[in-house]
């Protein structure tokens, strides 16, 4: 079980201290990396670093299930994680089960000390994002037991500052075969390895697009055995995109409270904007969705900590939440008129997440078809209450499951 006070304790280390630094953090440059410093230093101070990291490699030991409820005051700011610490988990969780030892030993503690930075390259030009068997980056074994790797990636999310990128690359077979797909981890530092060039999503940065030119990875880079890249992928995917659905829940809290907050100070000539019908229609409507999405993120949670196959949660849980941070955001806009617009609240800023959320891990179209189609497999095989309607969290997850 969360402890409130913790959660508070995170929600005000993001409101007071992260959010005034949001325009120097999103600056980038030399400014940023010292703001981001003295923050880490501060929540450290404060307990909060780290929180659900392994103690044993130095960070707070918090269970996913706890951290859970932290993760949506944590991600009001896309900063949050950086600051707190908690930015490398999927990284940290994927590399201590499924790294070499060599690798265990070599990354995992300055990764959670916040001394290393992680990203993950799956996505590239020209190959459906939604179709992995058709990845093009190769990996070659040499002689002497490392590889090589030739490719390119792009929508990396930050690949322009990162000291170790996870690949997807092709090891057997050829292009369409569904096996062969391997995960290798590669130190940017390595020759051959070179960031193409950032690319702005609606204008904010972040993603790049980057090459790999021959990079010769150690063998024991290998993330997992051989031809299991889409094995380990899948894990990472399922619980990247719960912790992102919970910040985006996160986000969507501090949109509606701009809203509630400029309903009741705004006043025109006909007195406060909150006596508008219109305007009380904007806010029912933000508070429902919500409402209404929060419990399908906590169950798909559920489910994972559960060590159970939450695939349809998290579909479900994924498309709700990318339309419910857009659907609240465009709704504080309005509420807000010009002033929404423009740089004066971050209101630009949390809708273009809500826009782009419903295209980056996977589209909605994915996650309709691949929901649909599991519960469609299991009424034909006869399954009961394939909708999940009547079991629920337990007995309505399990039934929407081949």
């Amino acid at each position: 079980m969360a402890d409130t006070a913790v959660q508070e304790r995170v929600a005000a280390f993001v409101r007071t201290l992260v959010v005034p630094r949001e325009d120097v953090l999103d600056a980038g440059g030399p400014a940023a990396s010292a703001a981001l410093r003295e923050l880490r230093e501060e929540a450290v101070a404060q307990g909060l670093w780290a929180l659900p990291l392994p103690a044993e490699l130095g960070g707070g030991g918090v269970g996913l299930a706890e951290y859970a409820t932290y993760a949506e005051v944590e991600g009001a700011s896309d900063h949050g994680p950086a600051a707190l610490g908690s930015a490398p988990l999927l990284d940290v969780r994927m590399l201590a089960r499924h790294g070499s030892a060599g690798v265990r030993d070599r990354y995992l503690k300055p990764l959670v000390a916040g001394e290393a930075r992680t990203c993950y390259a799956m996505t590239e030009p020209d190959v459906p994002g939604t179709d992995p068997f058709l990845t093009a980056t190769r990996a070659e074994r040499l002689p002497d037991g490392s590889w090589r790797v030739t490719g390119r990636k792009w929508f990396t999310s930050g690949a322009g500052d990162a000291d170790l990128v996870t690949v997807l690359a092709r090891t057997d077979g050829a292009d369409g075969d569904r096996e062969g797909l391997s995960l290798l981890l590669v130190p940017t530092g390595s020759t051959g390895f070179r960031v193409v060039r950032e690319l702005p999503v609606f204008g904010a940065g972040g993603q790049w697009e980057i090459e790999l030119d021959g990079v010769v990875v150690p063998g024991d880079h290998l993330v997992g055995g051989r031809g299991q890249g889409l094995a380990v992928a899948g894990e990472r995917l399922l619980w990247g995109r719960t912790l992102r659905c919970l910040r985006w829940l996160g986000q969507a809290q501090r949109a509606f409270d701009l809203m509630c907050d400029r309903a009741v100070s705004r006043v025109g000539s006909r007195g406060p904007l909150a006596g508008h019908q219109l305007v009380q229609q904007h806010v029912f409507e933000a508070l429902l969705a919500l409402r209404t999405t929060r419990p399908l993120v906590h169950e798909a949670v559920s489910l994972l900590v559960a060590g159970r196959d939450a695939r349809t949660e998290v579909g479900l849980a994924k498309v709700a939440a990318a339309r419910m941070l857009q659907k609240v955001a465009d709704a504080a806009i309005q509420v807000h008129g010009a002033a929404g617009l423009g740089p004066d609240t971050a209101l630009p800023a949390l809708f273009r997440t809500g826009r782009a959320a419903r295209i980056l891990d996977g589209p909605d179209e994915l996650h309709i078809t691949s929901v649909a189609r599991r519960v469609l497999r299991d009424r034909e095989a006869g399954g009961a209450a394939a909708t999940g309607v009547a079991g629920g969290a337990a007995g309505g997850a399990a039934a929407t499951r081949p």
